[in-house]
């Protein structure tokens, strides 16, 4: 697989994740720890159903504590502190600084070996960056009050979380992307027991509530982290942080076709500066395909 194959498959991550706001609001009033552990557990499930015929898949889940705490505690650890994040602050602020992550990917790609940081990488990172800022600013509250402190550190938390899970899956290349399935199913396990601690069970009470579910497991919070660990792996891991700033405005669009939100200008020039950013944070690979 090359370089640029690998890359095109890891971009697929982001599209999956755009479609995530749309099918959470089709599922009902589900916790979001109850949502996580069965979406989860769905992931898994889908992906060994791949290992059928193919036993070496089974051996990949033969891994060191270390390779599971990196799997398990970016899966979970990521979820979790976003989770908490939303309960104590507002969403946009929370999901502001959630999306420092893209640039932080692109900026800590620089300490991996082999991998050099150039200034179109940043330009692109940055372009992104604001226009995230301004796509979710519109939405942002005037005032921030001093206890949501504690869920704005937990969302800085989670973009830190996901950051080094998706750099150091570059480490740790060797390791089979069959392993994520189970992190997945841990993921789910661990979601299982802080659902039955802190939260009360509410079942899907629709069929579309229910296919909404299974979709999610088996997209966003499925496949989605499979895409992403090749593209993380074995991809450009620089023009994919920065591209993961399509993310929510992708989300967006979603949202607004499914009427769960407006079009605006703030959009629009959104998604000019992002899709800018993506083109020239890929530059290498548009025109220098492998």
């Amino acid at each position: 697989m090359t370089p640029r194959t690998a890359t095109l498959i890891g971009l697929t991550a982001t599209l999956m994740w755009s479609l995530l706001s749309v099918m959470a609001i089709a599922t009902g009033r589900i916790p979001p720890f109850q949502l996580a552990a069965m979406t989860f557990a769905i992931g898994a499930l889908a992906a060994a159903l791949s290992w059928i015929g193919r036993p070496e898949a089974i051996r990949a889940l033969r891994q060191s504590p270390l390779i599971w705490v990196v799997g398990v505690g970016g899966l979970f650890g990521y979820h979790a502190l976003y989770f908490v994040a939303l309960r104590l602050a507002p969403p946009a602020e929370a999901g502001l600084l959630n999306y420092l992550w893209p640039l932080m990917i692109v900026l800590f790609s620089s300490l991996l070996p082999g991998e050099r940081l150039h200034l179109h990488h940043i330009i692109g990172a940055l372009l992104g960056l604001v226009g995230t800022v301004l796509l979710l600013w519109g939405n942002t509250s005037a005032n921030l009050a001093s206890g949501h402190a504690g869920g704005l550190f937990a969302a800085f938390c989670a973009a830190l979380v996901w950051t080094a899970y998706s750099v150091m899956s570059r480490r740790l290349k060797a390791v089979p992307t069959d392993a994520v399935a189970g992190f997945c199913l841990v993921t789910a396990l661990l979601a299982t027991i802080v659902h039955l601690v802190v939260e009360t069970t509410v079942w899907p009470e629709t069929a579309l509530q229910w296919l909404s579910v299974i979709a999610l497991g088996v997209g966003p919070v499925g496949a989605a982290f499979y895409t992403w660990d090749i593209g993380m792996k074995r991809g450009d891991i620089r023009v994919l942080g920065a591209a993961s700033y399509a993310t929510p405005l992708l989300s967006t669009a979603f949202l607004i076709l499914a009427g769960f939100a407006q079009a605006s200008a703030n959009i629009a020039v959104a998604a000019a500066l992002i899709a800018a950013g993506g083109l020239i944070a890929a530059k290498d690979m548009i025109w220098k395909p492998n």
